[in-house]
């Protein structure tokens, strides 16, 4: 199986929420990946509304990668506050999208990255799940 890279900058704006959105569809497609797109739409969607709401940065980057059969998809900022999964609050509005890549993602997690943070999470092929062991 082929293996694909991709990276884009955006502007920490709203705007680019959906237009991430746009670009992980877009290039799912083009790379004929496997996975749900749905998913991977709803997760990246979560992963740059957080940069826009709270890290109060000049850019984020978006990284996608399909290597194998599985994708990985990142969001790199200049903010070293790491992402927190919430306890769930039927009174909250908000505070609900790390919770949601928790649930969704095969796998998820943050690494400091030059002075910032990358957030990932990692979906395996629709239907396939974390291989054992893994």
């Amino acid at each position: 199986m082929s293996s694909y890279t991709a990276s884009v900058d955006l502007p920490p704006i709203p705007s680019s929420v959906p237009l991430a959105r746009r670009l992980v569809r877009d290039v799912l497609r083009t790379w004929h990946a496997p996975q749900d797109r749905e998913d991977a739409e709803l997760l990246v969607t979560e992963l740059v509304a957080n940069v826009v709401d709270h890290a109060g940065v000049d850019v984020l980057t978006l990284e996608l990668s399909l290597s194998g059969a599985w994708l990985r998809i990142g969001v790199l900022d200049g903010s070293a506050i790491m992402p927190v999964v919430r306890e769930l609050s039927h009174t909250e509005e908000r505070g609900r999208g790390m919770r949601l890549v928790a649930s969704i993602a095969d796998r998820w997690g943050a690494e400091e990255h030059r002075g910032g943070k990358r957030v990932w999470f990692e979906l395996s092929p629709a239907g396939v799940g974390e291989p054992d062991g893994g």
